[in-house]
């Protein structure tokens, strides 16, 4: 009896948003990394700043995007076969690591007054490298610190949740330094906060996994990998649907400095508050996951969600008023949280745990790796045609791709759900509930 009730109170109210908390290991990642990733945001918003303030060019804006993100596209595919053959507690320790070590680099030299466009280039480029290891082992982790698999869905948007406070402070924390200090402050900070997270990991008590002896090659395993997933409906759409966001839609991250300057006339704190209300938007889609009892009809959601984000940015390019241009931010954040990280969950909660880091790592090449073309076309595009119609394009291509995933979703929906009744994912409802909805 008692432990009924105790179940009954974890899945209610705040006990259901916040139940991941109950892990020791889930608490200590989710504060050593609440901090890290403000300093992350922090220097994320510093460093476009800094590259259009010496340059004033919007081309090289997409550039530095380009060389940041590009070696998640390439390397991501092998180091999710990695993932899966290494251990991901170490892994993470040393992404992390090598994250901060970049930022103290950076600062050097902005201090030393001898920072230059190709500095910024190569770093973001080393950077890049480091998060094609860290992001697939980060997503892979969790499912390490949180020991039942029906509170995973819930560890994943609270992970999103962190991010995007992070975001909503971050960037108005880095408009005010850069105001006040300049960008040096910025990338002083973000060094510093590693230290948070790789204390917090090393404090951890993780249970060894075990980890299948493989006497193939990589390009063996990365074949199986890549064969698993997209021949498997629910992944390869999801995936496509994230890599057309990623490719078209997150442009306007790239062009908010020229925006907030050219567009709306503002400033750094200008650019820091708009960035802020995306994240702002964003932590509110994370709250409403992570308030969700399980998994079921979160892919009903992608398609809305996508087409949300769109038309947030197609009226965003219309926008010449900073309060407007404020509050579609904010819906802009909430429509990609959603479709983000409700498609993280359902493929975490449906892919088998000896090819996670690698299904993991095709997420991670799809939202993150097909963003280097996106910020290099945005660039370009910017210079043609202007911000407003390269932010316009981008929020139609999101709504075409949402139209495409709506149409496959009844589809896709019977397959999940069916994953879901075999599974019996759900400890608070009915199997009833779970039939009900395929």
């Amino acid at each position: 009896m008692t432990a009924i009730k105790s179940d009954k109170k974890r899945y209610s109210g705040l006990g259901t948003t916040f139940r991941s908390f109950q892990y020791r290991n889930y608490r200590l990642f989710f504060g050593g990394q609440s901090i890290s990733l403000i300093g992350t945001w922090i220097q994320r918003i510093a460093t476009p700043w800094l590259v259009y303030h010496l340059t004033g060019s919007a081309l090289l804006l997409g550039v530095i995007g380009f060389a940041g993100q590009i070696p998640t596209f390439i390397i991501a595919p092998f180091a999710g076969v990695m993932t899966d053959r290494w251990n991901r507690y170490h892994l993470l320790i040393g992404t992390q690591i090598a994250a901060m070590i970049q930022a103290f680099i950076l600062t050097i030299l902005y201090f030393s007054g001898t920072i230059a466009i190709w500095h910024i280039v190569l770093l973001n480029i080393i950077l890049g490298c480091v998060n094609a290891f860290d992001v697939p082992a980060r997503q892979s982790f969790v499912i390490e610190m949180v020991e039942k698999k029906e509170d995973l869905g819930n560890a994943i948007a609270l992970n999103s949740s962190m991010v995007n406070g992070a975001r909503l402070l971050g960037p108005s924390i880095a408009g005010v330094l850069i105001a006040l200090t300049g960008e040096g402050i910025c990338f002083l900070l973000n060094g510093i906060s590693y230290i948070f997270v790789i204390v917090s990991l090393l404090l951890m008590k993780v249970k060894p996994r075990t980890i299948k002896v493989s006497d193939t090659n990589v390009l063996k395993e990365l074949k199986e990998g890549f064969s698993y997933a997209f021949s498997f409906p629910p992944i390869k759409h999801i995936i496509f649907l994230l890599s057309v966001v990623s490719l078209m839609g997150m442009q306007y991250t790239v062009l908010m400095p020229v925006f907030a300057k050219e567009i709306l006339h503002g400033g750094s704190h200008t650019f820091g508050f708009l960035m802020g209300a995306s994240g702002l938007g964003a932590l509110s889609g994370a709250l409403y996951l992570a308030s969700r009892k399980n998994a079921l009809g979160l892919i009903k959601i992608i398609p809305l969600a996508t087409g949300l984000f769109g038309l947030g940015l197609i009226a965003f390019s219309f926008s010449r008023v900073f309060l407007l241009s404020f509050v579609l931010m904010i819906i802009i954040g909430l429509g990609m949280m959603l479709q983000m990280a409700s498609s993280n969950t359902i493929l975490q909660t449906i892919v088998d745990d000896d090819k996670r880091g690698r299904v993991m790592s095709f997420y991670t090449m799809a939202f993150m790796g097909t963003a280097p073309f996106g910020s290099l076309l945005a660039g370009s595009l910017a210079k043609i045609t202007g911000v407003s119609v390269t932010i316009l394009t981008g929020g139609i291509f999101c709504i075409l791709g949402a139209v495409v995933f709506a149409y496959k979703l009844p589809a896709l929906s019977k397959i999940i759900n069916s994953i879901y009744l075999r599974q019996r994912l759900s400890v608070s409802e009915p199997l009833s509930e779970i039939q009900a909805t395929t």
